[in-house]
């Protein structure tokens, strides 16, 4: 069998290298799943989940960098559940999940810019055009659903790498992320494009037919074409997404209890609500990996106003995902993961804001094979930089994907000579979070 009847053929379309890509075959055994909470900007992590009592002693004083003035949490942190973790005031209703989450607390970058600091968080490089992280599972892991696509990305922001962020690269085009809504638009008026036909059922699958034998005899006649074969399998994921798309967006299938949990009808929440409630519909319909945009958490100014804001509109929503999906007996085989790009200085800028940090962050991650109520990783007194438990880009790749059952340095990819991976040559799984 040569690779274009491989990737025909197999459901799990592991492409060229096949079963040998996987650590072990977790679709069979439980059907793991991701929802990435991605949150645009960087939240400061000195203001939400790393404690620093010392820069609130010594706010105003000069910083360890030259021409810094020291700027402390003007939120009240607290302790929460049986695990003690700190969390800011900012965040009441995810305090009653402490226990659920695990913390990472020394996570670093390198480029401590926007676009290039994105675009390795998705895709582990800033520098070349790389698969996502979503790209990489759902081809590692495969669809639970072929009626469905298997990664999908909600309200995507259009710079910042752009469709980079959620491509499948060198992959197949099977493999991409399918992009629902439109960033700083309200996801309760988006929807997938041409999902209703003007055409009969039966009139469409003989165009469909016909379009389809024109894509085979071409792709008979290039023996291999990935852009060919992407295309004959979207063709026919769209066919199908007509029938099962509209009733997994259908929020109003809910009770009034579930859209409340998640905060939909309040003006503060509605947004990001939906966001999660559409995620929790869709990796409980099949979909492997979900990614739920949220920004902008890019506070260089007036942090005492946006911070709170940007706390605000996904506070509760977070709560009712996690609450949701650990009633529905979903959140064991889901691995939930929060976080920005990096993290913010802990001087100010200006009066009442921050600047970009590399050398510290802070992401959490629930569920999934995760060690729930831990927290790994120190910063400094002031929150700077990450001096024990650091954990690189690739390190949490390779983490993301150790907690899926894949194994990083062997789900690989052959392209322009060489085996490709998620991670590269680096990344090393942090087993001191997993359960």
């Amino acid at each position: 069998m040569n690779r274009r009847q491989f990737l025909q053929t197999s459901s799990l379309g592991f492409g060229w290298l096949g079963l040998s890509a996987l650590a072990s075959e977790p679709a069979k055994k439980s059907p793991k799943r991701v929802i990435f909470l991605c949150m645009r900007g960087a939240p400061s992590h000195v203001d939400t989940f790393d404690y620093k009592p010392k820069l609130n002693a010594d706010t105003g004083k000069p910083g360890p960098r030259p021409g810094t003035q020291l700027l402390g949490s003007r939120w009240k942190f607290s302790q929460h559940g049986q695990s003690g973790h700190y969390m800011s005031e900012l965040f009441p209703n995810l305090a009653a999940c402490a226990d659920d989450l695990c913390f990472l607390h020394g996570m670093q970058t390198e480029v401590p810019a926007h676009p290039q600091a994105y675009l390795r968080m998705h895709t582990g490089s800033s520098q070349f055009v790389r698969p996502s992280l979503g790209a990489w599972t759902h081809y590692g892991l495969g669809s639970l659903n072929d009626n469905l696509p298997g990664f999908i990305t909600l309200a995507p922001p259009s710079g910042l790498g752009g469709a980079q962020n959620y491509g499948s690269a060198f992959l197949p085009a099977q493999f991409q992320g399918t992009r629902i809504g439109v960033e700083k638009r309200s996801i309760s008026s988006a929807e997938v494009a041409n999902l209703k036909s003007a055409l009969t059922p039966d009139a469409q699958r003989k165009e469909l037919d016909l379009i389809q034998s024109l894509n085979h005899s071409k792709l008979s006649r290039e023996t291999q074409d990935p852009q060919i074969e992407g295309l004959i399998q979207s063709y026919e994921l769209a066919y199908r997404m007509q029938s099962a798309m509209p009733g997994v967006m259908d929020l109003e299938k809910e009770t009034e209890a579930t859209r409340k949990l998640y905060g939909i009808g309040e003006p503060v929440t509605d947004d990001f609500g939906r966001k999660c409630l559409l995620a929790r519909r869709m990796i409980e319909s099949g979909v492997r990996f979900v990614e739920i945009n949220h920004g902008d958490w890019d506070h260089h100014f007036n942090l005492g106003e946006a911070l709170p804001a940007s706390c605000a509109a996904v506070d509760l929503p977070l709560r009712g995902l996690l609450t949701d999906l650990k009633s529905r007996g979903l959140l064991q085989d889901t691995l939930v993961i929060w976080g920005g790009e990096f993290g913010r200085t802990p001087h100010a800028e200006g009066q009442d804001g921050r600047d970009h940090n590399v050398g510290a962050f802070t992401m959490w991650m629930a569920g999934c094979g995760i060690k729930a109520g831990a927290r790994y990783g120190i910063t400094d007194d002031y929150g700077y930089e990450a001096v024990d438990g650091k954990v690189s880009i690739h390190d949490w790749h390779a983490t993301i994907l150790h907690l899926l059952g894949l194994d990083h340095e062997k789900l690989t990819y052959r392209h322009a000579g060489r085996d490709f991976r998620l991670t590269d040559v680096h990344g090393r799984v942090v087993k001191e979070i997993v359960a």
